[in-house]
């Protein structure tokens, strides 16, 4: 079983998963800087940190066959949800301790607001990456999702 304190979390590995696993997951989502790192992937479920810079965004996305539980560890942002892309009427500014749920079928965007990078953790049932997914930045992911279609 792998059991990480703030001293001992490794940003160079790319997937614990599937195998049983413990961290302090504030410590972690607060060092991450990558955009998107897969942190544990299992057969129902994932596990992935994000870092979303000043004035950036998640990007406006669906999924159309999984949930998704983010929370915010650091930073300040506004979420919107709706059933389009062109109707995201539900609208709520989330900070550290906000947790929201995205269910399967929602366009979705998070959106920086404040003044240093969002750290969140998110959770998605089933996986939706790659195991070991690692992007830098929106870009590499962007790029990523662009290959994957």
């Amino acid at each position: 079983m792998q059991n990480f304190n703030n001293e001992q979390f490794d940003p160079t590995i790319i997937d614990y998963g599937p195998k049983p696993f413990v961290i302090n997951i504030e410590q972690a989502t607060k060092q991450n800087k990558a955009f998107r790192r897969v942190l544990w992937t299992g057969h129902h479920m994932q596990l992935t940190l994000m870092s979303i810079p000043v004035g950036g965004d998640i990007g406006l996305e669906i999924h159309p066959n999984l949930d998704q539980f983010i929370r915010i560890e650091q930073g300040r942002g506004l979420v919107k949800m709706g059933d389009s892309k062109n109707n995201l009427n539900f609208q709520r500014p989330v900070s550290p301790d906000f947790a929201f749920i995205i269910p399967a079928g929602t366009w979705h965007n998070l959106i920086n607001t404040g003044n240093r990078p969002i750290k969140l953790y998110s959770i998605y049932a089933p996986p939706q990456h790659p195991k070991g997914t690692i992007h830098l930045t929106k870009t590499d992911a962007e790029a990523a999702e662009r290959a994957d279609h």
